[in-house]
């Protein structure tokens, strides 16, 4: 039967894709997670925002929703093939090799802070079997939103990972607990009870004894085809088999698609799996997150902010604390520890999921859900700028523990020392080798946690940002008997040389270049040496070929040397190589761009 172009259906669905089709790629360009375009769109076409206008201006039916049910089912996949994308991410061994932190740190973090907001809330009139769900829900944390922001292993990503990584896994036994304490099957008696865990956990283990043993050959053949298409139809199927599996044995079907994904995670197909499923899994997550988005009345929130900014600033507070504390304990810095609290302290897309399993389980109302999942969607919304704000914060923790700005800035600088700016790995070796042959230097880096971590490792590095003149002040570079520039940063390292060069003409500079057309332009405004990267990988592969072939290493290193002067020469005189492509010049005009 033909769809009507006019149906609910069809233009809902329209609607939903070309959201996902302008929010995605637009929130890219922006640096911004999509996630917050996914609520925000859904606040501005749902029945509570634009959709609500559809009789007093009929044209916007076609670009709004009018009845949020209406894309329900697509949501309830959109949960589905997310807990699938997260049981991807996790796999056993994953989980064993992080045992101390994801069952440690992680395991600690969610009881406290779930226990912690679960009694505020039982004090305040929920039930404890409600406050216990929402407890639980709230103390979840965006892994679609922190991990981007971190990674998963910088000294923030990584404990945030472990955490999440436990958030993730935890995830299930909370959507059973709060099966198992819902009014009828607490009515029903202790024997429904026992036969729902009995062939639940059942259910589980055959899944794992039957995906260790058919999964791998099924997608040998699958990959044997090589269609992506056959790749990904086997996927879709096991997710579906195995949700329907633990729907019937009296589970969710979410707990099926997580064991679907932790199984495949256990194959060798597992990056095959991701890449496959990826566009459908940004589209549902994108569906499901439009709803919630849906779901939020700003009306609602303009007359009742006061109960939704405490609620927000509480849930917060708490985390914050908690993670932060936590931390402390286990041995992390005061900022890291701050950062990584502050970043973990919104609720979750997953917040979302167990809000809906409570009120399934009938532990809240939908009236109580629903200011939770407006709770969920501004903090979700305000993760980038809690980020930012914890960023913030953490550097002048780490600065006043360093010994503060002013007492960097006034750390005496000796004379003919080398300055190296920028301390990364880059900066360190060229500090090693400086060392190792007797001379002095003093490193300056703008990132706070490179400084202090270099400081304690004893390496003499200043805070601060090296084009502002009252630091070159400070450096006495007049003095000084060279200054090498480390950074990844052309535009950045053309303004250091232009701006030293005119009050230090006699100044020896040395550069790292992005490549020949940045060492050119670099060379143009007086550098002594600029070092392409391109240039120098070519000339050490070079070097390690030909000993490997048997030519001895003295003739090996001469001619290595002549080579580089020559080119050397080639890029002051010309600007340029005759054997580098002309279509990947990187010009200053496109370092500008860049920038």
């Amino acid at each position: 039967m033909a769809l009507p172009i006019d149906s609910d259906a069809f233009s809902d669905s329209l609607v939903v894709l070309g959201a996902a089709g302008l929010v995605i790629p637009a929130f890219a360009r922006l640096r911004v997670s999509p996630v917050i375009g996914f609520i925000l769109v859904g606040m501005l076409v749902g029945p509570n925002g634009l959709g609500s206008l559809v009789d007093r201006y009929p044209w916007l039916y076609h670009v709004t929703i009018t009845q949020s049910e209406s894309i329900s089912p697509f949501a309830e996949l959109g949960i589905i093939l997310l807990l699938f994308s997260i049981g991807l991410e996790l796999s056993f061994r994953r989980l064993w090799s992080m045992r101390k932190l994801v069952f440690g740190l992680g395991a600690s973090q969610l009881a406290l802070c779930g226990l912690l907001i679960g009694a505020a809330l039982y004090l305040i009139g929920q039930s404890w079997a409600g406050a216990f769900g929402l407890g639980m829900a709230l103390a979840l944390s965006s892994t679609a939103l922190v991990l981007p922001m971190t990674g998963t292993r910088s000294q923030v990503g990584r404990p945030a990972f472990a955490m999440l990584l436990l958030e993730d896994v935890a995830l299930v036994p909370i959507i059973f607990a709060l099966g198992v304490l819902a009014p009828q099957a607490q009515d029903a008696g202790l024997e429904p009870l026992l036969t729902t865990i009995g062939l639940g956990a059942l259910t589980i283990v055959l899944m794992l004894i039957a995906g260790r043993i058919l999964l791998p050959p099924l997608f040998a053949q699958a990959a044997r085809t090589k269609s992506p298409e056959l790749f990904l139809a086997a996927s879709l199927l096991i997710v579906i088999i195995a949700s329907v599996a633990t729907t019937a044995a009296g589970l969710s079907p979410i707990v099926g698609a997580l064991l679907a994904g932790i199984l495949i995670a256990e194959t060798e197909f597992r990056s095959e799996v991701e890449i496959t499923t990826a566009p459908f899994k940004g589209l549902a997550l994108g569906v499901f997150l439009i709803t919630i988005g849906m779901s939020v009345d700003v009306r609602q929130i303009a007359a009742n902010w006061p109960s939704l900014v405490t609620a927000v600033i509480g849930v917060v507070l708490v985390k914050t604390i908690v993670t932060g504390a936590l931390l402390r304990f286990a041995g992390a810095r005061p900022g890291v520890a701050l950062e990584t609290g502050v970043l973990m302290s919104s609720p979750s897309e997953t917040t979302l999921i167990v809000l809906s399993a409570a009120v399934g389980a009938r532990l809240i109302t939908p009236s109580t859900a629903a200011f939770w999942q407006t709770v969920t969607a501004i903090g979700l919304t305000i993760t980038p700028v809690l980020a930012r704000v914890g960023h913030d914060m953490a550097r002048r923790i780490e600065l006043r523990r360093a010994g503060g700005l002013g007492e960097l800035a006034d750390t005496p600088v000796p004379e003919q020392r080398v300055a190296i700016i920028g301390f990364g790995r880059v900066g360190q070796l060229v500090a090693d080798l400086l060392r190792t042959h007797g001379k002095g230097f003093v490193g300056v880096d703008a990132d706070i946690d490179a400084v202090a971590t270099a400081r304690s490792q004893g390496y003499p590095v200043l805070f601060g940002d090296i084009s502002r003149p009252g630091l070159l002040e400070r450096l006495e570079l007049g003095n000084s008997a060279a200054l090498v520039l480390t950074m990844d940063q052309p535009q950045l390292s053309l303004k250091i040389v232009r701006l030293v060069r005119a009050r230090f003409p006699d100044l020896t500079i040395v550069a790292r270049a992005r490549d020949v057309y940045h060492a050119a332009e670099l060379y143009r405004l007086g550098v002594t040496d600029a070092v392409p990267e391109a240039l120098e990988s070519s000339l050490q592969l070079s070097e390690a070929v030909l000993v490997d072939l048997g030519v001895a290493m003295g003739p090996v290193i001469a001619s290595i040397h002549e080579k580089r002067d020559e080119l050397r020469k080639e890029i002051r005189e010309t600007g340029e190589l005759d054997r580098e492509p002309r279509l990947r010049r990187t010009r200053l005009s496109d370092v500008e761009a860049e920038s």
